[in-house]
């Protein structure tokens, strides 16, 4: 609540402008993710739920991303909160409560094959995602203005390199050999810009797809923009958050592939996605350092293992990443 402590004031002040205060709700703080809202959950006694996501700063609801993107998702259809109200000067919009079951929370909860076939229903929306995208293709929608050009990618190697390797490991590359590594991630920037874009939800993973009344709904889908076609299933499958089976991640990439209609490419597709897997996770990795030492949240330590342990497996699965093996391992003994 620190970064923005009048929250509960302003979802107060939601309350009042809207009568729901009147029915006396109870209200409830939600657990954070890594962005700068914060979200609370009203009760009201007649049984009405709604989830308030509050912002950093006012904001116009005509121009939100959040609001544009839902415009879009919309006409696919593919499943999604519905916006129940705003109020752009309090910073607050009025969300769909869709529960507290995240397909993260799910693999607790029930057996494998019932998780599995979540798993394939999560697979299908990006293939919907990506098909629908193409064809509602348009400069009214924002996501369509933005894609991981060789720009963005680049920044987000630097944010890895500033965040996980000098931040939280606390090391201080040289000039030298900070452009030995720049020169050794350039070539994955290059060719992963250079692919073919579709519609990406552009954080696709187990946190973000929530299980309401039996169905996988998406949420946080307002930074969606233009991007590889493996990029949301690299975001799925080499989850952070999830462990997945080795013959689980091949199954589902052969289901993507089959709903493609491209069940004879799955050699070449599965080193385009080992390419996005090792550039998200080093992203990753830059976002878990940043979380813990800039914003003190110390939630995402938990997950570095796995994402090292990805990373490790793509750099040592490909004789051209050798170098960057080599030069990574000298600082991080989990890459040797």
């Amino acid at each position: 609540m620190m970064t923005f402590p009048d929250a509960p004031e302003r979802v107060q002040q939601y309350l009042d402008r809207t009568g729901l205060a009147a029915q006396q709700p109870r209200v409830h703080l939600l657990t954070g993710d890594a962005s700068d809202r914060r979200y609370f959950r009203v009760l009201s006694p007649d049984g009405q739920v709604l989830v308030l996501a509050t912002h950093a700063a006012p904001f116009d609801y005509d121009t939100l991303p959040f609001v544009n993107v839902a415009r879009l998702l919309a006409q696919m259809p593919v499943p999604i909160p519905s916006i129940r109200g705003h109020a752009g000067d309090l910073g607050v919009l009025a969300l769909q409560d869709l529960g507290d079951v995240t397909l993260q929370a799910h693999l607790g909860a029930e057996n494998w094959p019932a998780h599995a076939a979540l798993y394939r229903q999560a697979v299908s929306l990006i293939a919907t995602l990506q098909k629908r995208g193409g064809e509602l293709e348009s400069a009214d929608f924002v996501a369509y203005g933005v894609a991981f050009d060789v720009e963005k990618l680049t920044w987000e190697m630097d944010f890895f390199l500033k965040h996980f390797l000098e931040g939280y490991r606390g090391l201080t590359l040289g000039d030298a050999e900070r452009q030995a590594l720049r020169a050794e991630l350039a070539p994955i920037v290059d060719e992963l810009a250079g692919e073919p874009r579709v519609l990406c939800h552009r954080d696709y993973h187990s946190r973000n797809l929530m299980l309401h009344e039996g169905r996988l709904y998406m949420i946080d889908f307002q930074d969606a923009r233009m991007g590889p076609d493996t990029y949301d299933l690299v975001s799925l499958l080499r989850d952070s958050y999830m462990d997945l089976s080795e013959v689980t991640v091949d199954e589902l990439i052969a289901y993507f592939l089959a709903l493609q209609g491209n069940s004879r490419g799955e050699t070449l597709f599965r080193e385009r996605f080992d390419l996005m897997a090792l550039q998200r996770n080093l992203k990753a990795l830059g976002t878990f350092g940043y979380q813990t030492l800039a914003r003190k949240n110390p939630v995402y330590i938990q997950y570095i293992p796995r994402t090292l342990r990805y990373v490790r497996q793509n750099l040592s699965k490909y004789a051209r990443f050798g170098r960057l093996r080599d030069l990574l391992a000298q600082h991080v003994d989990e890459l040797r």
